[in-house]
């Protein structure tokens, strides 16, 4: 993770996705397309570093079905059980 950025918050709306693939062209590590060419997001909580490239995939999406935005962080006693 890139130091002093937050973890990002990806989410994409399936009923707006009209299947254009952009985001799985532009980051298919994050993004993939489903037997109907809807999106499917592979990783909601990417590392910051990747904020360009998530940039990009919002700004092109022909519909605006792809979001991003900071991660509430997590509180450590709920991530390990403490």
């Amino acid at each position: 993770m890139v130091s002093g950025e937050p973890r990002l918050a990806v989410r994409a709306d399936r009923t707006r996705c009209c299947g254009s693939g952009n985001c799985a062209s532009i980051l298919p590590e994050m993004f993939d397309q489903d037997d109907e060419g809807l999106v499917v997001v592979r990783e909601p909580y990417p590392d910051a570093g990747l904020r360009s490239a998530v940039d990009q995939a919002v700004l092109l999406c022909p519909v605006q079905a792809i979001e991003a935005s900071p991660a509430e962080p997590v509180d450590a006693r709920f991530r390990f059980g403490g």
